[in-house]
Parts: structure tokens; sequence; C-alpha cells
């Protein structure tokens, strides 16, 4: 039903546009090129079926064109950030966390399996070439099957059971995937905030592919280019999620126009963008869009001076004081949303660690348990975030429709007396003089906790978790390296113990794919060595021996062949319960504070929401392309 209602919404939608309901408000900043004749007039730039939205029924206010908006990023890799905030997507998910359709003006659904996608008629890309079919075609024909471009076939996203779709071009508008089985993960994946691209600007790529390019200007290109050959030339200028090719086409609501290596970078507005108010006014109402790099430690500070009109990135909580302190002289004011992790700090036991004596005790769900109900999660929450913070196991928070207050509380209760009970009964009922506990093999229990050592939070929290667990008779040692080795040790078995986030995706639903609940992924800090067995279907890595784990496999699977989501739901129920239960990640905290600095010239920001990369790519999900610049007074951000 919920399938249903959203090809009729999207429908409709066009059906509305097509009417002529909306009279199009041409954009200030193109009325010169439009008089001369240079761009089209707005009306022939949009789609026949434009994506219509009013922002009064989010309670957030219809804008105006133009302004500049500055933000801070790291360094170009950041560059990502317009992407991911623009949130262009064929589908997207809204605030309501439903799937609905963006470049698409509608799609449809048989058997979770055949996917058959409708392009919004007269679509243009930033450029002012067609958006058409034969963009997916290139991508599915010459790119995503093409030896030299994907040596391993097309996107693991693309299969379903190992077996790649059947790709049909119906006519201009319209496409079509069908797999022999269900393909539950398809849809949620092109609304990823690092989505699945399933095509690219044909009439600009194929300048670079050795199957259209005249040979001579291929080699041309490849030598101005300082690469390699076509395929590296191809790779590079094709780039669409980090935009560092002014040159590439896009449906995103800005373009860059800097080329790298440079300490700011421009983003100009898309005049071809498809979405419009409804006003008529075509969006994003923002002109320009100016990312200037900068120091992530320093990030803070320069947005206190007034150097960012929009700045969550590289914000921590504990400049939240700092921040307030600045807002007056500053010219903005500070929101406080929450962050969407399972846990913000969890404590993350290596089940495949290659010490046996440890490992042993790890795999062992009373020790895990004895560990979380030894954490006074109260008191970290008083002390680091003033009580802000939800203290919880690892798992879904209210704003996904799995949440359940039974999963939040498992085994979170700070009770020492069950804490040692556990201890005695996994066979740690021996110490030494100085009340430590000894291990069987007689070592002192003294656990190795390994971090990345990028968060002072993270720091802090070690440090009372490490007085909790001394009363307990453990001693915790803290040992902190780079991201890059501290993934490998934990990937080869070095690591007993790190301390990580927790659940990626806290905000789920039941048709976005639970395989972070499950080992599949040699990435997996928890059960890195199960992970790489199932990820290379046995050829790897080491076969899953706990029952619970197994189980988590299976339900995966079935997850994978699902067609309905009732029984998506069960699914994600039973393997919520499953990782609550079995504690196989010791959350401690989750929904921390996240600053968000906000110019008093910059509206239609929410005030509260919740920032999080998957899904809702930031402020992606709450329409950044409707936040606008205007001088006047504001009472109250809504």
């Amino acid at each position: 039903m919920r399938m249903l209602l959203i090809i009729i919404w999207g429908l409709l939608v066009g059906a509305a546009a097509q009417a002529g309901d909306v009279a199009m408000i041409e954009v200030p900043m193109f009325a010169e090129r439009v008089q001369a004749g240079t761009l089209p007039p707005v009306a022939q730039r949009i789609p026949a079926h434009p994506r219509i939205t009013d922002p009064t029924l989010t309670g957030r206010e219809i804008g105006q064109n133009g302004g500049t908006l500055r933000m801070l990023i790291g360094d170009q890799r950041d560059l990502r950030l317009l992407t991911l905030n623009g949130y262009t997507r064929l589908l997207v998910f809204d605030e309501t966390m439903q799937l609905v359709p963006d470049l698409l003006e509608s799609y449809e659904v048989s058997e979770s399996r055949i996917f058959t996608l409708h392009l919004r008629p007269g679509h243009k890309w930033s450029d002012g070439q067609p958006f058409t079919s034969e963009d997916f075609s290139y991508f599915w024909d010459h790119v995503a099957n093409n030896k030299k471009l994907y040596p391993e076939g097309p996107p693991q996203q693309m299969l379903a059971r190992g077996k790649p779709p059947k790709f049909e071009v119906l006519d201009a508008t319209t496409v079509r995937y069908s797999w022999d089985t269900p393909n539950p993960s398809f849809l949620p994946a092109l609304a990823g905030a690092q989505p699945l691209y399933l095509y690219q600007p044909a009439h600009y790529l194929k300048q670079f592919h050795e199957h259209y390019a005249e040979k001579t200007a291929l080699a041309a290109a490849v030598k101005a280019g300082k690469v390699k050959d076509w395929v590296a030339l191809h790779e590079r200028r094709s780039r669409a999620y980090r935009q560092e090719n002014p040159a590439l086409p896009t449906l995103d609501p800005w373009h860059n126009t800097t080329a790298p290596p440079s300490e700011y970078f421009l983003f100009e507005r898309n005049p071809f963008f498809h979405r419009i108010d409804a006003q008529g006014h075509q969006l994003p109402y923002i002109d320009h869009v100016r990312l200037q790099t900068a120091t992530g430690s320093l990030v803070a500070a320069k947005a206190a001076s007034g150097d960012s009109d929009l700045q969550a990135l590289f914000i921590r909580f504990d400049s939240y004081t700092f921040l307030k302190e600045a807002e007056t002289r500053g010219n903005f004011h500070v929101n406080l949303w929450s962050r969407g992790e399972g846990a913000f700090a969890a404590l993350v036991p290596n089940l495949n660690t290659k010490d046996l004596v440890w490992r042993r005790l790890l795999n062992d769900a009373r020790f895990r348990r004895g560990l979380s109900m030894g954490i006074d999660r109260h008191d970290i929450n008083r002390v680091i975030f003033f009580g802000l913070a939800q203290e919880s196991n690892n798992t879904v928070i209210p704003a996904s429709p799995l949440f359940r207050p039974s999963l939040k509380e498992a085994w979170t209760k700070y009770d020492p007396d069950l804490a040692n009970y556990f201890l005695d009964e996994v066979g740690l009922d021996q110490r030494d003089s100085d009340g430590m506990r000894l291990l069987p093999d007689g070592r002192r229990a003294e656990i190795t906790v390994e971090t990345a050592g990028e968060s002072n939070d993270e720091t802090d929290m070690l440090e009372l978790i490490a007085d909790d667990y001394r009363k307990l008779g453990l001693r915790i040692v803290p040992h902190s390296s780079q991201r890059e080795v501290f993934r490998a040790r934990i990937i080869s078995g070095q690591t007993v113990m790190a301390m990580s986030s927790g659940l990626e995706n806290a905000i789920a639903t039941p048709d976005m794919e639970p395989s972070s609940l499950a080992p599949s992924s040699a990435t997996q800090m928890n059960w890195p060595q199960w992970g790489l067995n199932v990820e290379s279907g046995g050829m790897a890595g080491e076969p899953v021996t706990d029952p619970s784990a197994q189980r988590l496999i299976t339900l995966l699977h079935q997850w994978r062949g699902s067609v309905d989501n009732d029984e998506r739901r069960k699914i994600w129920t039973e393997m919520l319960e499953i990782n609550a239960n079995q504690v196989f990640v010791i959350g401690v905290v989750n929904r921390i504070p996240q600053p968000v600095i906000v110019s008093n010239r910059l509206h239609n920001v929410p005030k509260t929401g919740t920032f999080a990369f998957e899904p809702g790519a930031y402020f992606g999900m709450y329409r950044f392309d409707m936040f606008f610049l205007s001088d006047k007074a504001v009472a109250e951000q809504k």
C-alpha cells in the first residue's frame, strides 16, 4: 500500500505541474542571461513535471533567491559535502523516513525484483543537455560492465545472490532493472547518502571512453590529464560524488566552478535544477555556496568569528559553551541537534582476537553483559554531556520506526553486584593482592582498549569507564593509534577491544538492509574474521562459531530474499533483539547533542533534527535547497 501511495504521489505532483498550476518566477541571477538569449527562461529549463514542494507545510517559509552561503571544510575530499547536503537522488528519504521520488517522476516495483523507473520528461543536466535513459544505458553497458573500468563487475549493490539484473531501456524516460530473485536493498541504495549511481552524463564522458572517442584525440586527452591511460582519465573526469571536475555536468542543486587544489571552492546554482517551490521559485534559493578549507581543530574558532553561515562538520559538543558565548559578536545562533549513531561511543569486543584467553571470555555473553552493567552511564552522561545525551544500549533511536525502549535498556542498568556475579561465573573469580582479577592463565585482567585518538569525548569517557571497572577488579589500558593502523590491528586480531561509534544508521526503517547487525564484512570491528568469511563466501576469514551470530546471518539472508515490508520488519526486530541481548557491542550513550551553527541571516534551518550521514545525508533530508539568506530580523528560527 505504501509503495502504491508513493507512486500515486509522484504522478499527482507531475500532473499539477503539467497543468500549469504554478506560474514560474525567473531567478534574478539568470535574468540578464535569459534576456540576452544565452539561457532559456526558467519555464523551459525545468522538467515538464518538476518536483514541487511547499515549505510552509513543514513549518518553514517561502524563501527568496540570492546570496552566497559560506561553510568550512577540512580539505578537498570534503567537496562531497555539497553532494551530501544537496541530497539529489533518484529517490530520497523525507523527514518521515519515507522513500519518495526525486529525480524520478515515479517508479513501480513487482515482487521486490522488477523495478521500473520513470524519469521526468524534459529534465536536463546542468549544461542544458537532456537527462534520459541513454545516460543509464551508458553507465550499464560501457562503465559498470566494462572490465577495465569495473574489473570485478557491476557494483555489489546491483547484485542479488551474486547475479546482476537484466537492464532494459523501454523509452527515452523509462528504464527497467529485473532480477531473478528479490533485491529489497535496491531502492534504499538509490537514496543513500553515498548513493548507488545508475547513470552518468553520456554526452560528456564519451570523449574519454575508448569505445566512443577518436583514438588520437583520446591519447591527447590522456597526456593533457597527466594520467597513464583512458581508464584513469575517465575515472577522474566522472567523479560525481566528490565534485572535483568543474566540467562534469551534474543534476545537483549547485555545481563546482573551482578546480582543486584551492583554498576556496565556489559552487554555483544549477540553472536546470528540477525542484521548485509552491509559488514558482526555482530551487535552490541560494545562488552560491563557498567552501573554505581550514584545519579541523580550528573550525570551531573560525566559525565563532563569523567565517561560516552554517557549520556542523568538525564541531563537537565540547565546543558548545564557547560557541554560545560567541553568538552575539558572531551574529549567529547555535542549535542543538541529536547525532544519529546507535552509540556515540561504544566498547567493541573483538570476538576474533588472536589472544585465545581473551577470545574465550569475549565470546561468552555473560562476560559482555557484566562489562555492560559495570558502566555507570548516568555518571558519564552527567559529567561529559551535562545530562543531555541518552544512556542506551547500541541500538536504533526513537526517530526509527523500529525503536523499542526494551532495546535501549537491555543490560544497561548500573549494577556492580550483578556485574561481579557474571565476572565470577565466567572464571574470573581469582584476584591478586591488589584486588585485581586474574585471567585463567594467571595474567592480570587488563583490557587494552584501542582508539583512533580523534575525540576528546571518547578519551574522557574511557577514563570514567576505567574508574568503574577498577571497582570490579578490571583494569583498562587505553592505546591510541592512527585510524589506518587502528583498523588494521582489529582486522588482524591484534586488538582485544576497541572504542568506536556504534550502529551507523540508528534511524533505520525495515526497508534498509540490516547488514551491520550480522557478520557481513571484514570492516566490522566486533567480528572482522567472521565478516570476512561471509563476505568471501567462505574463501577467507574464520567460520562463524557463535549460534546467535549464525542466526543473524540466516536472518540477513532472509531479509535479502524478502518481498514485503511486514516480513522485513519482523526480521529487523529479531536481529535488533539478538544484538541487544547478546551485547555484541557495548553501547554507552547515544543521541549526543550536535551543535549546529546557523547565521542569523540564514532561514529555514530546523531548530532541531537528527544529524546523521545515513540516511539523510546530514542536512540533505531537511531540504538544504530550501535554506535561504535574508537580512530580515528573525524572532525565532523554525
